[in-house]
């Protein structure tokens, strides 16, 4: 029988926002399993909220971080490893477009648009989990990234981080294969639309998600912890034979043919 006790454990989460964040519902559930967390917050302006929700976390420790900077990123593993000593888990729920390109016609997305979603939303991924591996390399580990069907179906509105969501499925793929001789697994959670602050800034979210209620299997939205109970399965290790794949979490809506 395998229990989940995440104690002695240590995780690394990006792209908590506020309450609603996916990336802080899976923080509660590594916290509550016993795993000890470090958060990397994008900026001055959020530093206050992730500040109050992570003092409910005994030994929690923030660190901020534009992920669009290479010094930044190698300060932020530098401090993770300082601090706590190695990683078990990372979690990456960093997503951004400008948000003149989330709206109108996806022909019409500036190059400079499409290169900052694409830094932010997919790169970024790579350039963390390179930093992130020799802290895993002794133990192994497990990293989780958060993606949306639009990466194969389109989502109108959703445009150029549709774009970016397909690059990322492809990411977690090859570095699957890159790092599984190195006992580190990578995932995806392919989460059903959910009122998240990112997610309001898409044009016509609201109908996206009266669409999804309406034709998914269970008839409903998905909650936040829905995704982080997911998200807590494919990091422990009762998903240690799990790696590369995409974890559709939004009530079946992807079987649906329309």
């Amino acid at each position: 029988m395998f229990t989940l006790d995440l104690a002695g454990k240590t995780g690394l989460v990006l792209g908590v926002a506020n309450h609603r964040s996916l990336a802080w519902a899976i923080a509660q559930q590594l916290h509550a399993a016993g795993a000890r967390l470090a958060f990397a917050y994008a900026g001055e302006r959020l530093k206050d909220k992730v500040e109050a929700l992570t003092s409910t976390m005994d030994g929690a420790l923030l660190f901020a971080c534009d992920v669009t900077r290479d010094e930044e990123i190698e300060r932020l593993f530098a401090r993770a490893g300082e601090t706590l000593g190695h990683l078990d888990y990372l979690v990456h729920s960093v997503a951004f477009a400008n948000k003149e390109d989330l709206e109108g016609d996806f022909i019409n997305t500036t190059r400079s648009g499409f290169h900052l979603a694409m830094d932010i939303s997919a790169y970024s991924l790579v350039r963390c989990v390179k930093e992130a591996l020799p802290l895993m390399e002794k133990n192994g580990g497990s990293v989780v990234t958060l993606t949306y069907n639009a990466s194969q179906r389109v989502v109108p509105s959703y445009n150029v981080m549709g774009s970016a969501k397909a690059a990322l499925e492809h990411e977690v793929r090859q570095l699957a294969y890159e790092l599984g001789p190195k006992n580190v697994r990578i995932n995806a959670i392919s989460a059903g639309p959910v009122n998240t602050l990112s997610a309001r800034g898409i044009h016509g979210f609201l109908d996206m998600l009266q669409v999804a209620r309406d034709k998914a299997p269970l008839r409903r939205s998905i909650e936040p912890s829905e995704v982080g109970t997911a998200a807590l399965f494919l990091l422990s290790g009762m998903s240690s034979g799990i790696t590369g794949e995409i974890l559709y979490v939004d009530a079946g809506y992807n079987i649906m043919g329309t």
